[in-house]
């Protein structure tokens, strides 16, 4: 049975933008990914530029927090020094979107069932939209 006989759709490597990864750690604050682009055969593409990506777990009162993020650099050195921005810059905007969320959830309106007059009974029943 094929993926497309589940309803699932075919999922294929996209061979024009494939790229070789190289880690590095500290093994305390985090992980920096080079991500070096790469031909169909391995060969490095020196038309697509070299991306940086940062890693790194924040303990917070709710637990541990991830966060990944990418790097304006063009050197280890310069990733290395950019990280402790890369990471309250990725910090403020996961922080921006946990309120956004909880702004969302606090504005859904509680609708009592319809046809409720004032002054009459409600019956108890709430029904979030």
């Amino acid at each position: 049975m094929s993926t497309q006989d589940l309803g699932l759709p075919d999922i294929k490597i996209d061979a024009t933008s494939l790229y070789r990864e190289e880690v590095f750690t500290d093994r305390r604050a985090g992980t920096l990914r080079r991500m070096m682009p790469v031909t169909a055969d391995g060969a490095p593409d020196p038309a697509r530029p070299v991306l940086w990506l940062g890693q790194t777990q924040l303990m917070t009162p709710g637990g541990v927090l991830p966060l990944g993020f990418e790097i304006e650099a063009a050197t280890l050195a310069e990733a290395i020094e950019k990280f402790p921005t890369a990471v309250r810059a990725a910090l403020e905007e996961a922080i921006e979107e946990a309120q956004q969320m909880r702004r969302e959830a606090a504005s859904r309106i509680v609708v009592p069932e319809g046809g409720a007059a004032l002054g009459q009974s409600l019956g108890g029943k709430i029904k979030l939209p």
